[in-house]
């Protein structure tokens, strides 16, 4: 979840990064003597041999993290290595954990060992070097345990900043009790998306083919990204191009402007009671988010079990099919961290180790980002009841391998997705031009970044 709240969080990170203050170093790690630890600077790179060493040394490590039933996997974890103890912290979720995290980073003590970060949260922490560059402790070997989206999600600069944890490859969820008795078949492609609403319109004047949300500006980065749009990168620690005008987000404004200006969506603010209600009633026909979104559906309306559907995201060009992520984290070591060999066998292990990929993905809810459970059968062929028994994940894991490439997030993303509401989102919400919306937002966050005082790109 991306709330406003966030965005002034990150300001002495950015600050610290930007006039070049240094990251706290520190103490000497006795499993990591040749100083190949946190600061990443000097020293030579630890070996498989040094993280497996540290993990059978006694050791206590740290770990902030909100997933739910997480202390599962660390249960086994600690079986497998029981001279690491977890102390497994729940700092909170979103603003609440970014809070706690970047105050401790201030103040130079206090971090854990190792902490979950959302992708869109990560480059902020590592352009900072308050996380550690795992390229020191052989990152490429563990590069081809991912999918290739969630290996460049972590991916700052050249510097590996975490370990993917999970992803949210997007996905069209529909009902089925709409779409037969209207006689309609998913929609393949955008066009077809667009005549699908206009038909549930023509049928029930207060029905609508799905919600926008003005406020969530994560959902609109996915549309973009899927619709081609890359209108967010960072150049090098200071440097970075915003352009909100380039062919693929002008492409994502088009559609949903028309549908907008039409009333065929409804710009509904989601995640609260009202929302779900109108999803439990079938207000709305189609629910496009990632992966992670039948885990919702199943806990919070269950009366609406059975009657949805999983489907691939419409499509702008057929013959290249092309999906997005909406959501997910990665694992990242913190700088402070006494211990650094033995938080990343504890990070990587978590992520990569087959059984704990199983737990998290079983008890925790997780969409894999790892190659191999996306491609078992385990997997692929398991049935998910509150989608009617549909084999969803063969659709999900379809949708993952061909995430399309080349997506970044700037180093300020929370600040620049919490004044969407203001721009962009007001757009929205009256129907009006989203280029003209497009436009107020690239004017927000350019200017913020000049304040901030990154050097803006050609383009931007």
């Amino acid at each position: 979840m991306r709330k406003p709240a966030i965005a002034a969080l990150f300001l002495a990170i950015l600050t610290a990064a930007l006039t070049g203050t240094a990251a706290c170093s520190p103490a000497a790690d006795p499993a990591d003597p040749a100083g190949a630890g946190a600061s990443g600077d000097a020293g030579r790179r630890a070996t498989a041999a040094d993280i497996e060493k540290a993990l059978q040394t006694e050791t206590t490590l740290t770990f902030w993290s909100w997933v739910p039933d997480i202390d599962k996997t660390v249960a086994l974890f600690e079986r497998k290595y029981p001279k690491v103890k977890i102390n497994l912290v729940n700092a909170g979720q979103s603003a609440a954990h970014y809070t706690k995290l970047q105050s401790v980073v201030k103040a130079g003590s206090g971090a854990p060992d190792v902490a979950q970060l959302e992708y869109f949260a990560l480059p902020q922490f590592a352009l900072s070097k308050a996380v550690v560059d795992l390229n020191r402790y052989g990152a490429a070997e563990t590069k081809d345990a991912f999918t290739p989206s969630a290996w460049e999600q972590v991916t700052v600069n050249g510097g590996v900043y975490g370990v993917p944890q999970d992803t949210g490859p997007m996905v069209m969820f529909y009902r089925t009790d709409v779409f037969d008795r209207l006689k309609l078949d998913p929609p393949k492609t955008w066009e077809e998306f667009r005549t699908v609403a206009e038909k549930i319109k023509a049928d029930d004047p207060d029905a609508f083919v799905t919600s926008v949300d003005p406020s969530d500006a994560g959902g609109v980065d996915s549309l973009i990204w899927q619709a081609g749009g890359r209108p967010f990168a960072i150049q090098d620690a200071t440097t970075v191009r915003v352009n909100l005008r380039d062919e693929g987000t002008g492409r994502w404004a088009a559609l949903w402007g028309d549908l907008a200006k039409r009333k065929l969506v409804d710009p509904a603010v989601g995640w609260n009671d009202a929302w779900w209600r109108d999803m439990a009633s079938g207000k709305y026909a189609v629910w496009i988010a990632g992966a992670w979104a039948p885990g919702a559906i199943a806990s919070t309306i269950p009366q609406s079990t059975g009657k949805w559907r999983a489907a691939p995201m419409p499509q702008w060009d057929p013959a290249a099919p092309a999906a997005a992520e909406n959501g997910g984290s990665a694992v990242s070591v913190l700088t402070q961290s006494r211990n650094p060999l033995a938080a990343v066998g504890f990070a990587r292990w978590l992520n990569s180790d087959p059984e704990a990929v199983r737990s998290l993905n079983t008890a925790s809810g997780l969409f894999p980002a790892t190659r191999e459970l996306l491609g078992s059968a385990e997997f692929t062929e398991a049935e998910i009841p509150v989608l009617g028994g549909q084999k969803a994940n063969k659709v999900f894991a379809e949708a993952s391998a061909r995430v399309a490439p080349g997506w970044q997030y700037l180093p300020f993303q929370v600040y620049a997705n919490s004044v969407m509401k203001d721009t962009l989102g007001r757009a929205v919400a009256a129907g009006t031009d989203l280029g003209a919306g497009l436009t107020a937002w690239q004017e927000q966050i350019t200017a913020y970044a000049r304040q901030q005082g990154f050097t803006l790109a050609s383009g931007s």
